[in-house]
This record gives structure tokens, C-alpha cells and sequence, in this order.
């Protein structure tokens, strides 16, 4: 199962302030094979996600600095980041979220009091890892 990520590793930019919440993220998919850089603000975030041009990008919405949909905006309106896949993992229900998300473009959107810890292997291996049947 792990030949495919020693061939190629995906990299993730975690935006996550809750430090013990993006470790946590972090080790998980470390462990099934990513390669991982965590952000707690904004600021460092978008430095991340343009430094590195991730294959995916996990975003808290209510992150210090700048906002996770306003930095979901900087990447679209950007030629680097516009086709960059985005989970938005946040505390907000998505009906009480900032309006206009999905019109930007993200690839799903996850209320972290309902996410296990297995489900984000989960939903990251389903972008990342499609063709792979589930275990």
C-alpha cells in the first residue's frame, strides 16, 4: 500500500491555530505517508501554501493574522494558488460560515467537533489518493 507515496509524496499546508489540533493532523498523515507543514496564523499559512504549491491545504477559517476565507480568496485570485485543492476544517457549521466558500472553489468542508481522527486520513487520501480502495 505504501508504494505509491515512496514514489511520490504529497505535501500538505495544515492552517490550524489550535497548535495540539494541527499536531495531531500533522502525525496522522505523516504517518500514512505526507509530507506536512503546519501554520498557526494566516500570515504564515499563505507564505506556506505559496512557498511550497501544496497538493493540498487544509484551513481553519478563524485563524489569527488573516482570516482562513480571506486567504482562500488570495489563492484563487492567484496564478499559483488557484487550482490548489482546500478542505476548510473549522468549528463553523458551513450554513454559518462566510458566504461564497464553495463558490471559491473548495474541495470540502469538514466541522471539526464532528471529525474523528480517522475520518481526515479519510477525506485527504479521497482527494489525494483516489484510485486507492478504502482499507
Amino acid at each position: 500500500m505504501d508504494n505509491q507515496s515512496s514514489t511520490q509524496t504529497n505535501k500538505i499546508v495544515i492552517v490550524e491555530d489550535d497548535a495540539d489540533l494541527a499536531e495531531i493532523y500533522k502525525t496522522r498523515l505523516e504517518l500514512i505517508g505526507y509530507t506536512c507543514f503546519v501554520a498557526y496564523n494566516g500570515i504564515t499559512g499563505l507564505y506556506f501554501i505559496q512557498k511550497e504549491i501544496p497538493d493540498l491545504v487544509l484551513l481553519d477559517l478563524m485563524v489569527p493574522d488573516i482570516a482562513g476565507d480571506e486567504i482562500l480568496r488570495k489563492l484563487r485570485a492567484s496564478t499559483w494558488g488557484k487550482n490548489i485543492p482546500v478542505i476548510i476544517i473549522s468549528n463553523l457549521n458551513e450554513a454559518d460560515a462566510p458566504a461564497g466558500l464553495r463558490d471559491l472553489g473548495i474541495s470540502g468542508y469538514a466541522v471539526k467537533a464532528n471529525l474523528s481522527n480517522d475520518q481526515i486520513d479519510q477525506i485527504v487520501n479521497g482527494i489525494l489518493r483516489p484510485t486507492q480502495p478504502p482499507a
